[in-house]
């Protein structure tokens, strides 16, 4: 009987792609590759004509449990398709890679926002890949998981010294892709987690000399929890609520409030909180129980902290970029909006911050920017703080958290950045577009009513030009969509609407509410 012959090649040859995850060698290799951001920064990035190819990987690798509570999140992916502006510069390639195929109707309404290029030179220099999964893993996880995907993005370099990686956040997982492709990523090696951590935040801030809320850091168990409320108690009698956080909570999914009850302050506060938890302590995520919480906080830690109260009360955030350890930027400020019942929820954000404070919170990003990249922290994060007002009329800002990544303040200002050609003048609290004109905006990323559930991408490009809310590059006001994928099944989106007031910006805002409601009644 006649065999056949096996054949002796693959088609696919699987040796060149590296030492395993969280390996000695991976770890060198990596150090070696990110030598080449710092060149990638200083040379490449300011010069808008240099030859250049950017990876995105808009993964959200973060715990797949609290990620699972945020509705339509595997459209997040398309969060990062801002940086399809990168496409403006001429001799820039960009490759993207998705969970799944985008819509070529949602590609092609970034593309057009393309100012001095034409759709079809820079589709020429835009490659989509996706990885055909949709299940709960990490994106990225699932591209180490397709080595053939892997070895069509090496093709694809052909200089990886010019070439870097850039991704929504960064865990061992995209350190190991970055030495899988060869390419620097440009964020900070996630060895340094824990100085994005809630617990690592409130240490940098406590050696940095910045207000914070009264609270502990470095908590693991049930006990640790109990043993925080109730000193925190003890500190303040006239307390009524506090807040527990995962290190790596997301979108304010990580939290949970805690009610203090009547208690008696003596020796045994501490066990009558511990037995009394579950009747007092909620998740800020619906459909996470209090048992799984504090599983999942086990498994993280945290921290505990006072719960601010205040008559005028807010949330901004400094957006900052270390490029190497003495190139620090202030990129922005933001009032951010936000939602739940405690106001635990980041739903939005207001651009730029108010001009009555916008400025104190760039100099205190600068004080931090400088404490971390002493540690060896690069790239874009951000710090959130809660501002109270004083009976004087000043403001006191206790900085809450630091965010090592990018967050949903990033791709809105990207996004207008990228449209203008502008900058944020950090010095006056203002932006300014590339002919000097102040712009605002007011965005959100969780536009949400099941009236809009049903509405396809080519229906809200319809209804948008319709109704004149497109963004308008000669005047450079205008609405702009992103999470478009989300729509139909979700009915949500977001919006950043460009305004030159904050008024215009928000009257944008509330048109395209209006739009959207009119055309979806029956």
């Amino acid at each position: 009987m006649k065999t056949k012959n096996k054949p002796d090649r693959r088609a696919f040859e699987y040796s060149d792609f590296g030492p395993g995850l969280n390996t000695k060698e991976e770890h060198q290799l990596f150090a070696k590759i990110q030598e080449g951001i710092v060149y990638q920064y200083e040379k490449i990035f300011p010069d808008k004509l240099a030859s250049r190819t950017v990876v995105i990987v808009p993964s959200l690798t973060l715990d797949m449990e609290i990620l699972e509570q945020i509705k339509g999140s595997i459209h997040y992916e398309e969060r990062l398709l801002c940086l399809l502006m990168l496409l403006r510069m001429p001799r820039t390639k960009v490759i993207y890679i998705s969970s799944m195929p985008l819509s070529e109707v949602i590609v092609d309404y970034y593309l057009h926002l393309l100012h001095g290029i034409t759709g079809q030179h820079a589709r020429k220099r835009l490659t989509m890949l996706n990885c055909n999964d949709l299940s709960r893993k990490p994106l990225t996880q699932k591209i180490l998981d397709r080595p053939r995907l892997i070895g069509r993005i090496k093709d694809l370099i052909t200089d990886p010294k010019s070439t870097h990686l850039t991704c929504y956040n960064i865990t061992p997982l995209e350190k190991s892709l970055a030495v899988k492709l060869g390419i620097p990523l440009f964020g900070t090696d996630p060895a340094m987690f824990y100085e994005g951590s809630k617990s690592g935040g409130r240490k940098t801030f406590r050696e940095c000399g910045i207000d914070m809320p009264d609270g502990n850091e470095d908590l693991k168990t049930i006990e640790d929890i109990a043993g925080s409320l109730a000193r925190l108690k003890r500190a303040n009698p006239a307390i009524r609520k506090a807040v527990v956080k995962m290190n790596d909570g997301f979108s304010g999914d990580g939290n949970a409030i805690y009610r203090y009850p009547e208690l008696t302050i003596d020796d045994s506060l501490e066990k009558n909180i511990l037995e009394t938890i579950y009747d007092n302590l909620r998740p800020v995520a619906k459909n996470l129980s209090i048992k799984v919480f504090l599983e999942k906080f086990n498994e993280m830690e945290g921290i505990v902290e006072e719960f601010l109260e205040g008559e005028i009360k807010v949330s901004p955030s400094v957006q900052c970029v270390i490029g190497t350890s003495d190139k620090i930027e202030i990129a922005s400020t933001h009032d951010q909006l936000l939602g739940g019942d405690d106001g635990q929820i980041f739903v939005g954000a207001i651009f730029p911050a108010d001009e009555e404070y916008a400025t104190t919170l760039a100099e205190i990003g600068k004080k931090v920017s400088s404490h971390l990249a002493g540690k060896g922290v690069r790239g874009r994060f951000a710090v959130d703080f809660i501002s109270v007002k004083q009976d004087d009329g000043s403001w006191i800002h206790y900085a809450i958290e630091i965010n090592l990544r990018k967050g949903g303040t990033t791709h809105p200002f990207m996004m207008m950045q990228y449209l203008t050609n502008g900058y944020y003048d950090c010095e006056k609290g203002e932006y300014h577009t590339a002919s000097g004109n102040k712009r605002f905006y007011f965005a959100s990323d969780n536009v949400q009513n099941d009236k809009y559930i049903g509405i396809t991408s080519e229906d809200l490009i319809d209804i948008a030009m319709f109704h004149e809310l497109m963004y308008d590059g000669t005047t450079q006001e205008g609405v702009v969509f992103h999470l478009i994928g989300a729509l139909s099944e979700f009915g949500k989106l977001g919006l950043v609407c460009i305004g030159s007031t904050p008024e215009r910006a928000k009257e944008l805002y509330d048109d395209t509410l209006r739009v959207l409601d009119f055309e979806c009644e029956v």
